[in-house]
């Protein structure tokens, strides 16, 4: 059996208190950090109604309008839901894009946008849209398809009406492969 000596004791003591001291420590950090931040404005903590994107400009709105073309003769319906949306620049908005195969047989098509005017495609971010892959439609199928944008705050003030417009190809040879 081991005996402690005194000196052994000793040393176990004041080992024993700094391992209470910074436990103890550890937890007066929680408290001193926060008034620390709150002071300093650093790693605030937001309760959920306070928090906004700071990214929308809630000073200015803009309409977006919406059109819709079939090239090709192309035998399909195609038409937005809505037909134009006002919006603050920096909100992110979904829109819905309906459309139908008229005929007998599948089709592929791909649809392309255009922006009016010119300068705000640059500031017309879509995140997700069904003009990024080709679309293939079985005979009398319908759906209904979207587009997620976001129009950046840099819009030039001056513009306050943009005109999204898609037209639609048929891609020859696509439904063939599909089906």
């Amino acid at each position: 059996m081991v005996t402690l000596t005194q000196s052994n004791l000793q040393t176990m003591r004041k080992l024993f208190i700094v391992a209470l001291a910074m436990f103890g420590f550890g937890f007066a950090l929680i408290p001193f950090y926060q008034k620390i931040c709150e002071v300093t404005g650093v790693n605030l903590l937001l309760k959920p109604a306070e928090i906004s994107n700071t990214q929308v400009d809630v000073t200015r709105f803009v309409t977006i309008e919406f059109d819709s073309n079939l090239r090709s003769s192309l035998p399909w319906t195609f038409k937005p839901l809505e037909t134009s949306v006002r919006i603050h620049p920096g909100e992110l908005t979904t829109v819905l894009y309906e459309i139908r195969n008229t005929s007998t047989r599948a089709i592929t098509g791909q649809a392309v946008p255009s922006y009016g005017p010119n300068v705000a495609e640059q500031y017309f971010k879509k995140l997700d849209c069904f003009c990024f892959t080709q679309q293939t439609l079985q005979p009398g199928e319908s759906r209904q398809m979207q587009v997620v944008f976001v129009i950046e705050s840099g819009l030039p003030k001056d513009v306050g009406t943009i005109t999204l417009s898609y037209s639609f190809f048929e891609v020859e040879g696509a439904a063939k492969k599909a089906g």
